[in-house]
């Protein structure tokens, strides 16, 4: 699945959701995509999720604003973990989520 996925990492969380480039449509909440939570390992790594019930958790809310990069590869494990991002930005709203969405044709 690696690379055929967008990934974002939610920096502050140490979240890391994969978009597939195929089989979602309509509203981004209802997207399934693979998160790993570097974390708190509370979402198995690989595991199916909604987008809608990782952004509409409680912990989540409670967190913005979030910094999320945009990156196509990375490098490293754990404490080793290094991305090149493609594109950062400061979200303060999941509707600024959705602009990042779009802006990257997602």
């Amino acid at each position: 699945m690696e690379g055929d996925t967008k990934k974002f990492h939610f920096m502050e969380a140490d979240l890391i959701v994969h978009f597939p480039k195929h089989g979602n449509q309509g509203k981004y909440l209802g997207y399934t995509v693979v998160a790993v939570d570097r974390k708190q390992g509370t979402v198995p790594q690989g595991k199916q999720v909604k987008l809608g019930d990782i952004l509409e958790a409680h912990a989540f809310e409670e967190g913005y604003p979030h910094t999320v990069g945009y990156f196509k590869s990375s490098s490293g494990e754990g404490a080793e973990f290094k991305a090149e991002y493609l594109e950062i930005r400061r979200i303060s709203s999941v509707e600024e989520f959705w602009l990042f969405l779009n802006a990257l044709d997602i």
